[in-house]
């Protein structure tokens, strides 16, 4: 899987005990990598990092990445081969209550990662993490490329579009030279779901938790539609673009959009249907009612193009839509109501999903 690259180097994931930096660890456990991760606390409870108890299993940093002498030290002290930024302050809702830590967090904390790197000046690819919520969203039909405007109406998609022109100064003062030993490229995906989630006003971790507990879940905006993509899917983006950067220099300061296809967007609504027979509900009615207690703006149409991963990477999705429900509602059924072993589920589930993208033919899986 990925031509063997990150077997036997040094990772360090930011952002490590989250729900898709969890993730990230045990896959690159699975391929053979030394895992180091760099977060300043547990984001939820309960969490996939906790669950699955993975600080047994990797190098972990407790640390702030606003906190530049710190990210300094980390960095000059792993001398990290790929550097994965994954964290962020992720959620919309919070950037209403606290956009100055939204701001400092997702436009500071990428300063700080590139400034260490930059000042440390070691051989390393960086892959740099935000949002498809960078783009000025429109809520036209088409997907947003790579080239589109950034921006967007509230402060956590300002704070993705700020970081991504940080980025691009950075790489332009800094590393576009062609014997630069630090190469970089950012990736942007959203609404991902999947086992392990378990942020608030998420609409997948909000009815799981609900449905644990034989609770009706109120949603809001029902007929809004997102590009819903499991976790694994940009994953395997992130991780064929790393691959690719630390082989060839072409893709250096470049920006790549990892979304499902276009026939996957699926409303909110639609989602949950979906779910409830993953949980054996006979009634949707005893799952979730629709309210229309809307606290604040949320987009009702985005839809990514990802033609640049699939032209430069061959990268595609692997998961049909049926996949990604039965992938996501499973690992929480299987969490809540079998109290089974979850990580080796979670590892099962990235067999499978391995499985699955090497059947495809999927460049990756070479």
């Amino acid at each position: 899987m990925f031509g063997d690259i990150y077997s036997n180097k040094k990772v360090l994931i930011t952002g490590n005990t989250g729900f898709k930096g969890s993730w990230l660890s045990i896959w690159l456990l699975k391929l053979g990598a030394k895992v180091y991760g760099l977060s300043k606390d547990i984001p939820t409870e309960p969490s996939m990092f906790k669950e699955l108890k993975l600080k047994n299993e990797i190098n972990h940093y407790e640390s702030d990445v606003r906190d530049f002498d710190s990210v300094k030290s980390i960095i000059e002290q792993v001398k990290p081969d790929f550097v994965f930024h994954l964290a962020a302050q992720a959620l919309v809702s919070v950037s209403y209550s606290d956009p100055i830590e939204t701001i400092t967090t997702n436009v500071i904390g990428t300063t700080n990662i590139l400034e260490a790197l930059k000042q440390s000046n070691h051989h390393c690819v960086g892959i740099f993490i935000t949002s498809d919520k960078c783009y000025d969203n429109v809520e036209w039909e088409w997907g947003y490329k790579e080239t589109d405007a950034l921006g967007g109406k509230d402060i956590y998609s300002g704070s993705k579009g700020a970081a991504e022109i940080i980025f691009k100064s950075y790489y332009q003062s800094f590393f576009s030279s062609n014997d630069s030993k630090v190469r970089i490229a950012t990736a942007r995906a959203g609404n991902v779901i999947g086992g392990g989630d378990w942020a608030r006003d998420r609409i997948v971790p909000d009815c799981m938790r609900a449905w644990s507990e034989n609770e009706i879940v109120e949603i809001r905006s029902p007929n809004a539609t997102r590009p819903w993509q499991h976790v694994l899917e940009p994953l395997s983006g992130y991780l064929a673009l790393g691959n690719e950067l630390y082989l060839d220099n072409n893709l250096n300061g470049e920006s790549f959009n990892f979304g499902p296809n276009s026939q996957y967007s699926h409303t909110v609504e639609d989602i949950l249907k979906d779910l409830t027979l993953q949980w054996n509900f006979k009634d949707t009615s005893k799952a979730y009612n629709i309210t229309d207690d809307i606290k604040f703006h949320e987009a009702g149409l985005l839809k990514l193009n990802c033609d640049k991963a699939l032209f430069h990477l061959k990268w595609m999705p692997t998961l049909s839509y049926d996949q990604l429900i039965e992938f996501t509602g499973s690992w929480y059924y299987n969490f809540y109501q079998k109290n089974g072993n979850i990580f080796e589920y979670t590892f099962e589930q990235i067999d499978n999903y391995e499985d699955i993208a090497f059947k495809k033919e999927i460049e990756w899986t070479k």
